[in-house]
């Protein structure tokens, strides 16, 4: 299963301010498809491949876009457009701390993060907006269930319930 960036690689870098406010909507919109296509695909990967959960596999993809967003992405140089794509987040990421006063001192990879703390739940809104009801994600520690969220956790309002997007990407 791979990203889908389609709407990230468009985006608008000319516009100091456009590209500031349109970054969020761009990457949510990736998710939102990026999720539709996994869940269209996903009995047929879980016919082959066992008992992935649909919430696991959208926690990874999500995680995913935060490497993407963070500049961790360690796939980078094997697909032209990532690239491309990579350029253009650096000339955003720049505008928009150029925009912003506090954060003016950071280095472009702490704005990076600033920005991707700032905005993970959206995008965790974003990628699991279409799960069901019984499409649960669940963790468990010592044999006890610690976190029970239905639709893969899409109605949080403070924590996404998952941290994969912390986890190196070698170790997913």
């Amino acid at each position: 299963l791979s990203l889908c960036n389609k709407n990230m690689v468009k985006m608008d870098t000319n516009n100091d301010s456009k590209a500031k406010h349109d970054l969020l909507l761009d990457v949510c919109m990736a998710a939102k498809f990026e999720a539709q296509s996994l869940i269209r695909y996903h009995p047929q990967y879980q016919n082959k491949y066992g008992d992935s959960q649909i919430c696991t596999v959208l926690a990874r993809s999500f995680a995913d876009i935060g490497d993407i967003i963070r500049g961790k992405d360690l796939y980078l140089d094997h697909e032209p457009g990532k690239q491309h794509l990579e350029e253009r987040l650096e000339r955003i990421f720049a505008n928009i701390q150029k925009e912003n006063g506090d954060i003016n001192t950071l280095k472009p990879e702490e704005v990076r993060e600033y920005w991707w703390a700032l905005n993970r739940v959206q995008v965790w809104k974003a990628i699991t907006c279409k799960a069901k009801e019984g499409d649960i994600y669940s963790k468990t520690a010592n044999g006890n269930t610690t976190l029970w969220n239905y639709n893969c956790g899409h109605h949080v309002n403070q924590d996404v319930p998952t941290n994969l997007d912390y986890v190196p990407q070698y170790l997913r």
